[in-house]
């Protein structure tokens, strides 16, 4: 991404990994794979693209905010994370995207987790 945005870019990835610290272990690994995965794909988009890309991942971590603050006040004890998605959006994805999302959803509704994600770099014996 052009320079000017480093700052807001370092930014938002910092605030979106923080805000994944709220949500279940799975969904945690699940997510903060993808968003790692995400912003080392946009790291050279023109500025365009750039600048949708961080407004769309703002109002992630907007959305995911409220949801964490709804959830904590929530005495059910149930978390909800998660959006629709209307077909208007969907439509405007290119193929590259649609297929992302599939796996993405795949993953994520899995019974039993395939992966395990570590922070730790160290081998575990």
């Amino acid at each position: 991404m052009p320079g000017r945005h480093v700052s807001r870019v370092r930014a938002l990835y910092k605030r979106v990994l923080q805000l994944h610290r709220v949500l279940p272990p799975d969904l945690k690994s699940l997510g903060d794979q993808y968003v790692k995965d995400e912003f080392r794909r946009h790291k050279t988009v023109g500025s365009d693209e750039a600048q949708r890309f961080l407004q769309e991942w703002e109002v992630y971590a907007t959305v995911l905010s409220q949801q964490a603050n709804e959830n904590r006040q929530n005495s059910t004890g149930k978390a909800c994370f998660g959006t629709f998605l209307p077909e208007e959006k969907l439509n405007d994805f290119r193929d590259e995207q649609i297929g992302q999302l599939q796996e993405l959803m795949q993953e994520a509704t899995k019974p039993n987790r395939q992966f395990s994600i570590s922070e730790s770099t160290k081998p575990k014996f």
